[in-house]
């Protein structure tokens, strides 16, 4: 039984054309959709290999469920917007409040993150304090990873519990979300601005939560003012933060054109719209989150209190969303074998019955490198800068000890492998003499496109994961990194 009751788009006042338009007009690589209207899932779809059950990985979303563990702790007496981080971690001596980590107003000029890790690797609250504050606390936002971070350090000191087992115990469990998991840094603290691995369903749960109040799992005050403007959002330098970036910001919510919304890099979306009682929550693989945000506003909002007969084809496209396969031939007796000279990894491929047998040896595993200060930004939403590509071919890295990986790639079907404990589902063919196969990390918007060309091969991702491009982190679960490297 799913965790919201299910109706279809006309009997909660939705014209299912509006539904169509949306899926006319989101962006190529959508994994999936929900539509919730008056607390019902009205229409609802993963394009394959993704699927329901299928945790996703919502990079800066977790950033909201940071908040709402703060929230809590204040609801339970433990914090109040005006305690200072001196006073909950007496290690470190600063004055600044709940409240300005939840705005993100500390004072940075930017993220902080990359200067932070630098400054102190192995201690990234003591980092964040470290960098330059040329701006009064509470005075100017500025989109700040680290705030998250150390956010997230404070609800635990104050409740004693890790943030996921707090979250677990006051906010999953009684909602019936089940089976969430945490990326964490090598400490084993999750990061709190990232790393939060949940279903389409539980995000759009959680958006139905706050859409209600709270429904006293959350104090019904503070989540009214973490659900409205409490702060300036301000433009770029140059010129490129998107105009639903420019809403104003909540307690680690983004306010948006039509209602407020919580924001993952790469387009994951739990956007909750109070004037036309809607939950939409999207799972995507796109550099331009912005062109989500504009089908929702464009092609749904539209249709709502517009009354039409539900349409019989609906919940069958619906059903039959899919990403493409690589198309092409399978060669039964044609093995592979070919080197990735920028990984300096060898590559075999073995064919089976329906199948390849993929293997990847001496694979880079020395930590990727830091993030490009901007790298958590929601500026990754514009498109990427003139001869600049985000399917570039990750650059040289240095490599260890021979370490291999094997995996499964389908033909004309998807196959999965868990080598590492992080799913990989694949599909492959040969397309004349050039081998070609997509391997997805199922849990998270990435795709690696395989190509094997003779005896060279290439490795491209779709978008570079924001914790770098090294294959092995991505396909082990959780993924644990140290702090310096994001």
């Amino acid at each position: 039984m799913g965790l919201l009751p299910r109706s279809t788009p006309a009997t909660e006042g939705i014209a299912p054309h509006g539904i169509a338009a949306l899926l006319d007009r989101l962006p190529e690589e959508c994994h999936s959709l929900m539509v919730v209207r008056h607390g019902h899932v009205v229409a609802e779809g993963w394009w394959a290999p993704f699927s329901a059950s299928r945790p996703h990985l919502l990079y800066s979303l977790t950033k909201s469920f940071t908040g709402v563990a703060a929230g809590i702790a204040i609801g339970d007496g433990l914090l109040s917007l005006d305690t200072r981080l001196g006073d909950v971690l007496p290690a470190y001596d600063s004055a600044l409040t709940v409240e300005h980590l939840l705005t993100m107003t500390a004072g940075h000029a930017g993220d902080s993150l990359a200067e932070a890790w630098t400054l102190e690797p192995h201690d990234l609250v003591r980092g964040f304090l470290r960098v330059p504050f040329p701006h009064p606390a509470g005075t100017r936002h500025a989109y700040d990873n680290a705030t998250s971070f150390v956010l997230a350090r404070i609800v635990e000191r104050v409740t004693g519990r890790s943030l996921p087992d707090f979250l677990d115990e006051r906010l999953f469990a009684p909602l019936g979300i089940a089976g969430a998991e945490w990326d964490r840094v090598a400490s084993g603290e999750t990061f709190g601005f990232h790393g939060l691995h949940l279903t389409t369903e539980a995000m759009a749960a959680f958006g139905e939560l706050l859409l209600r109040g709270g429904r006293r799992l959350i104090p019904r005050d503070w989540l009214v003012r973490a659900t409205t403007r409490r702060v300036e959002t301000l433009q770029f330098e140059d010129g490129s933060r998107t105009i639903d970036h420019l809403q104003g910001y909540g307690y680690h919510l983004w306010m948006s054109r039509h209602g407020y919304r919580g924001d993952g890099a790469f387009g994951q979306f739990c956007l909750v719209i109070p004037s036309h009682d809607l939950v939409v929550a999207v799972t995507a693989a796109t550099p331009h989150g912005q062109a989500v945000l504009d089908a929702v506003w464009d092609c749904l909002l539209p249709a709502v209190d517009v009354a039409a007969p539900d349409d019989p084809s609906l919940p069958l496209r619906l059903q039959r969303l899919s990403l493409p396969l690589v198309t092409g031939d399978h060669a039964p007796d044609r093995p592979a074998r070919a080197r990735i000279p920028s990984w300096g990894t060898s590559v075999s491929l073995d064919p089976g019955p329906a199948s390849w047998r993929l293997r990847l040896e001496n694979l880079p595993t020395v930590p990727s490198p830091a993030p490009h200060p901007a790298g958590w930004l929601p500026r990754l939403e514009i498109p990427p800068a003139a001869g600049r590509s985000p399917r570039s071919e990750n650059a040289p890295c240095p490599t260890s000890p021979v370490n291999s990986v094997d995996i499964e790639i389908g033909h004309r079907e998807w196959r999965e492998s868990s080598p590492l404990g992080r799913p990989v589902v694949a599909t492959g063919a040969w397309q004349g003499n050039i081998f070609v196969a997509d391997l997805y990390v199922i849990t998270g918007p990435h795709r690696l496109r395989l190509t094997i060309d003779g005896p060279v091969a290439s490795a491209t991702w779709n978008l570079v994961p924001l914790t770098g491009p090294n294959l092995l982190n991505q396909l082990r679960s959780p993924l644990m990194t140290r702090p310096d490297v994001g």
